[in-house]
């Protein structure tokens, strides 16, 4: 998940045509691929720790628990070291930081502790915390002014691509054919399990080991190229306090939205491979390919609600947006069978613009107050830490995590108010029509 950050820059050092920046845009480019594929790989390396560790649901969730707990603890000092040493200096420590925690995967699985899995996530996210502040405003200055919007939006589709890849690969070589039963697994000898569990771990060793290696090799071609230098203007007296800041009501409910639906989000598409070989009874491989389907909706869906916001209202299409997704959410509780699968596949498609609107109208007319609620807004996917496991103890405490999915439910309803009621300024509420509109490059430029 990334995000535009609203800062103006100043670039030294760029070509006025742009030309010769060609390289260092695939490079950057790179960047939303490989953040995309490690976190679509959630979805994969969930159920299968939940299978290796015997874990309940509410233990599992902690895998997004520890990604986005080290996105809310490092949001702000990112920014912080970004703007003392250089954004070239901020993809380089958040590339380092992302393959070292890749390459921990490998003593992880030698020891087959469950607690050094999560370390080893909690340093990949805050590697991809730097990566995500610096990467959207390099791909703006790589090349001429005119054509940013087209740059950026060309840069997220490979986070895109990346989500429909990488459930696909990482069930392929991630899953196992062993199948065992919990009876059969509780009537193991302990040494038995203990071998089993360390089969099971290793099978992650390959996929991270790789992406570790593929990181470490954009790093260093990064060290050797040359980036433009942002700096980012200071102006005194547009400094802001959180005071005055939270006194907008719209942004208030925006960061309380944007809670709730990461919060979501993360429900859905990281638990998706678990909910649907629970709810329509089929293979992780097969669950895996539609994982890859839902990453892919999820990819249209935000074009096709780019393409309707010319048409409709911000608002007033993420209210429907968010009301087909809670009608989805429902048919995935308390159906059976395939239609819950495609109910979710829905629901990645609806709920595809809610990060950029949500995003976008929260910040409308904040003036000088724009960047701290930018950072607010940004720091509330929390969210994605706190929602799921409450999910897990729904689903552990009824046996059936279909009933789990009532945490999401509630979250769209949330993200509708916010789209009825909580988007408006409180203090122009009188000068701006129902039809308010947000700018489409706005909306465009959010993931």
């Amino acid at each position: 998940m990334s995000h535009t950050p609203s800062t103006n820059f100043q670039v030294s050092d760029t070509p006025k045509n742009g030309k010769g920046y060609l390289f260092p845009l695939i490079l950057v480019t790179s960047l939303f691929f490989f953040w995309g594929f490690v976190h679509n790989l959630d979805p994969v390396l969930i159920p299968h720790l939940r299978k290796a560790f015997q874990l309940n649901v509410f233990e599992s969730t902690l895998v997004d628990s520890s990604v986005f707990i080290a996105y809310f603890l490092l949001a702000l000092p990112a920014g912080y070291i970004m703007r003392k040493y250089g954004y070239k200096s901020g993809i380089i420590l958040g590339l380092v930081l992302f393959a070292i925690g890749c390459l921990l995967f490998i003593p992880a699985a030698n020891t087959a502790q469950y607690i050094f899995f999560l370390g080893a996530l909690f340093i990949i996210a805050c590697g991809l915390t730097f990566l995500e502040t610096a990467a959207n405003p390099y791909v703006t200055v790589l090349g001429p002014p005119e054509t940013a919007t087209q740059r950026l939006n060309f840069s997220q589709s490979f986070n895109g691509l990346a989500a429909f890849l990488a459930p696909i690969l990482g069930g392929k070589f991630i899953f196992t054919e062993v199948k065992y039963t919990d009876a059969q697994l509780t009537k193991m000898l302990p040494l038995e399990k203990q071998a089993y569990m360390l089969e099971e771990a290793s099978t992650v060793k390959a996929p991270y080991l790789i992406l570790g290696i593929l990181i470490i090799v954009v790093a260093i071609l990064f060290i050797f190229t040359k980036l433009p230098d942002i700096k980012e203007e200071e102006n005194a007296q547009e400094k802001s306090s959180f005071g005055h800041v939270l006194s907008h009501s719209h942004l208030r409910w925006a960061i309380i939205g944007q809670f709730f639906y990461v919060g979501a989000q993360v429900c859905v598409l990281s638990l998706f491979i678990s909910f649907v070989t629970s709810s329509a009874n089929i293979s992780q491989d097969q669950a895996a390919w539609y994982s890859g389907a839902a990453g892919l909706a999820f990819m249209v869906g935000r074009f096709a609600g780019t393409f309707f916001m010319r048409y409709v209202a911000a608002h007033k299409l993420l209210m429907l947006y968010a009301l087909i997704s809670a009608a989805l959410t429902l048919v995935s509780i308390f159906a059976s069978g395939m239609i819950t699968v495609y109910a979710l596949i829905g629901v990645a498609f609806f709920m595809s613009i809610m990060f950029p609107t949500i995003f976008s109208l929260g910040i409308a007319g904040l003036g000088k107050d724009t960047k701290l609620g930018s950072s607010l807004i940004v720091m509330s996917i929390v969210g994605g830490a706190f929602l799921p496991p409450v999910l897990g103890l729904i689903s552990d405490a009824t046996h059936n995590i279909q009933y789990g999915y009532l945490v999401p439910f509630i979250c769209f309803l949330v993200v509708f108010y916010f789209g009825w009621k909580g988007w408006k300024p409180n203090h122009i509420e009188k000068e701006i029509s129902l039809d308010y509109k947000i700018d489409n490059e706005k909306i465009s430029h959010q993931d």
